[in-house]
């Protein structure tokens, strides 16, 4: 299946794959559609229900997220064999199933994010130690039997949220602002902000450099992953720059647009889904809201959990804030103000100077 972008009312072989994917999946019946190949409101709504359940956003749109999802969801446990690759990470619900077991039995996973990088290489590792299997890293059938057997004899109580819990706690006493390492990721689409001569990169641009000043007088190490008239590289590839530059801290800086002009306020988002999620991220994501909400006339849209790739594949608590609808005019008033873009970036250094203040206790 290519990367195509499928919406609703199209039709076509591609439709008819994503229709068969849903199907395996347990989400949609196969005679549910009087045509297999047409993207149909009864496919366009299992669709929506595994974006849903998969922490994307809820379109109803088959583009590369949604499809690298799928992807990654026709795998379940013991259907191949799983190992550390490095360069050629493998991904897949597979993996998220045996990330997921390991941490019921115990074993000190960071979260279920569905890779199998060097953390759950390690934890398989120990797993193989504790049991008496061959510690070689591989997750293949007598590893399989192995851990359901066991999983068997686990009931009740949830590691994960006690983990992500001292997380959080460990994160503000090993990081202060003068020791820090930020990576900014403002955003390089061209388009335009209503009743302004800007566009969405000039304006997170300026934001990013506002902020990047009053981090950087702090004593904060600030990056950005593209030069201001650069276009920046996909999610992936801004993920992997963060994980190889080690840093603490991602800030990623959008605007939003939709057809509808009503549409308007900030929402921040951070890597999570029902199994497992970001704590730190969660705790950034929701002073980002409270600072930005309470120091600008921008409406509180919350904070969210999902698994966007720039979210899902960094080492380190990153946070995707949605500043705002391009396509509003009272948000757009906001952003063409250099007082108000001014006061944003001030309402997210607040935010972030508060997750890194130092803990009592």
């Amino acid at each position: 299946m290519t990367v195509t972008i499928l919406q609703r009312g199209d039709q076509g072989p591609a439709v008819q794959e994503v229709r068969d994917r849903l199907v395996r999946l347990g989400l949609l019946s196969p005679n549910a559609s009087a045509a297999e190949d047409v993207f149909d409101d009864i496919l366009l709504a299992a669709l929506r229900y595994f974006q849903q359940t998969r922490g994307l956003t809820v379109d109803g749109v088959v583009g590369p997220r949604t499809f690298r999802r799928l992807e990654e969801a026709r795998w379940k446990l013991g259907d191949r064999i799983l190992s550390f690759a490095p360069g050629h990470l493998i991904h897949g619900e597979d993996v998220a199933q045996l990330q997921q077991r390991l941490i019921e039995l115990g074993f000190a996973l960071d979260r279920v994010d569905g890779i199998f990088a060097r953390s759950t290489d390690t934890v398989v590792r120990e797993f193989q130690r504790n049991i008496g299997l061959e510690v070689d890293g591989i997750a293949g059938p007598q590893f399989f039997k192995a851990i359901a057997r066991l999983a068997r004899t686990i009931a009740g109580g949830s590691q994960e949220h006690l983990r992500e819990i001292s997380t959080l706690d460990q994160f503000g006493k090993t990081r202060t602002v003068d020791s820090c390492t930020i990576l900014l990721d403002p955003s390089d689409s061209k388009r335009s902000v209503l009743g302004t001569d800007l566009n969405e990169s000039e304006v997170c641009w300026d934001i990013a450099s506002r902020l990047e000043g009053r981090l950087g007088a702090m004593g904060t190490l600030v990056t950005f992953t593209r030069a201001r008239n650069a276009s920046a590289n996909g999610e992936r590839a801004r993920a992997a720059l963060a994980n190889e530059t080690s840093s603490d801290l991602i800030v990623s800086l959008s605007l939003d647009h939709h057809t509808n002009s009503a549409a308007n306020g900030v929402a921040t988002y951070y890597f999570g889904h029902e199994f497992s999620r970001s704590a730190t991220g969660l705790r950034l994501a929701e002073l980002i809201q409270e600072e930005v909400t309470s120091n600008t006339t921008l409406n509180d849209c919350r904070a969210h959990a999902k698994t966007w790739d720039l979210l899902r594949l960094t080492r380190m608590p990153s946070v995707w804030v949605e500043l705002g609808y391009a396509t509003n005019s009272r948000d757009a008033a906001i952003f063409g103000d250099p007082i108000s873009r001014d006061a944003i970036a001030a309402s997210l250094t607040s935010a972030i100077t508060r997750l890194l203040a130092p803990r009592i206790g």
